[in-house]
């Protein structure tokens, strides 16, 4: 039998954005559940980067083992071609999107023509948006979702002994977000202005009327004033950057406040403990009935993705090159250019 072939970025060995190459490879065969999708565009996601040069960021026993050739990415929308043995809730000719496969490493296989995902990975893609915004939802939305409206899973956090709690918003509560511009930080504004909550946004000048058209209260920019020296009895700080300074966040929460840093490098846990702070986050997974949840706000117009920058996906090294330049505003999306 001949093998059907697609076009695919893949990657041969770990490295920077110029080990992505353009190529031909094996359209994915359907395992149980699975549906095929021809992907209209792909989003580009902080995993992508740190699995395309090894995960260099994390000590070498965490690092995963992959398997080369390998295929990036986790978001996608696109039309469902093909439905598989025991996959429910979709059929061919619907248009989807979704987070496939996350956080299982190198399975998920988004930067490519076409791609077998689990139909529970998926939800129907809003009508009032295009594919585009579509790709560029799902972990930015999930993540949002999952630390600070509901987890929506029992998996354990590998990062933590004991499982993430959101937050209860409400309009009594003020809600920080760092890097509030980026993917995950823009989504976060808009679910905690929905949950009813005081959002302040800490991001560069620049992205001050974007944010304040998000819903943002308050726009700290950190380029002329620390947000610690100004913003006070805050009950959560969703942290989208992480890193060793993250802590300086401690001093802006309320005894009995929440801390949640989205990436790895917090810390300052005993300093949290003495403050009376809880520190908590979470792994974000794959879930498709927790983006059609989102799905319904993004139709409805409640929440928006905001896009950076597209590229065909054949210049998949040109998105990485982009991200690595930061100052992001939004979502970064490969677009694919033969996708009818």
């Amino acid at each position: 039998m001949v093998e059907k072939m697609m076009k695919a970025v893949r990657q041969h060995a770990f490295g920077g954005p110029e080990i992505l190459v353009y190529e031909d490879a094996p359209v994915p065969a359907l395992q149980d559940g699975d549906v095929l999708v021809q992907v209209h565009a792909v989003g580009v996601n902080p995993p992508d980067w740190y699995l395309r040069d090894g995960y260099k960021a994390l000590p070498p026993e965490w690092r995963p083992n992959v398997t080369f050739p390998l295929i990036l990415g986790t978001d996608i929308s696109g039309v469902v071609v093909a439905v598989g043995s025991g996959a429910q809730g979709f059929a061919v000719g619907d248009a989807v999107f979704g987070m496939v496969r996350f956080p299982s490493v190198g399975d998920s296989a988004a930067y490519a023509e076409y791609v077998a995902a689990p139909a529970s990975d998926l939800a129907l893609k809003p009508a009032n948006i295009d594919h585009i915004q579509a790709a560029a939802a799902p972990m930015a939305g999930l993540t949002a979702w999952q630390y600070l409206v509901d987890l929506g899973h029992n998996e354990p956090n590998p990062f933590q002994p004991v499982p993430h709690h959101p937050p209860v918003l409400d309009a009594r509560k003020t809600v920080l977000v760092n890097g509030a511009a980026g993917g995950v930080g823009h989504m976060a504004v808009q679910l905690a202005k929905w949950r009813g909550a005081r959002v302040i946004a800490v991001a560069s000048g620049k992205h001050a009327a974007f944010l304040r058209g998000l819903g943002a209260d308050e726009v700290i920019d950190y380029t002329q004033t620390a947000a610690e020296d100004v913003a006070h009895d805050v009950d959560v700080v969703l942290d989208t950057l992480t890193g060793p300074t993250s802590a300086r966040f401690l001093r802006t929460l309320r005894r009995g406040g929440m801390m949640a840093p989205v990436f790895l490098g917090f810390d300052g846990q005993k300093e949290a403990a003495e403050r009376g702070i809880t520190v908590s986050a979470t792994q974000v997974r794959s879930n498709g009935a927790q983006l059609a949840q989102l799905a319904a706000l993004l139709d409805a117009g409640t929440i928006r993705v905001a896009i950076d920058s597209t590229f065909p996906l054949a210049d998949a090294a040109l998105a990485h090159a982009r991200a690595a330049e930061g100052h992001i505003q939004g979502k970064i999306v490969l677009t694919v250019e033969n996708a009818g």
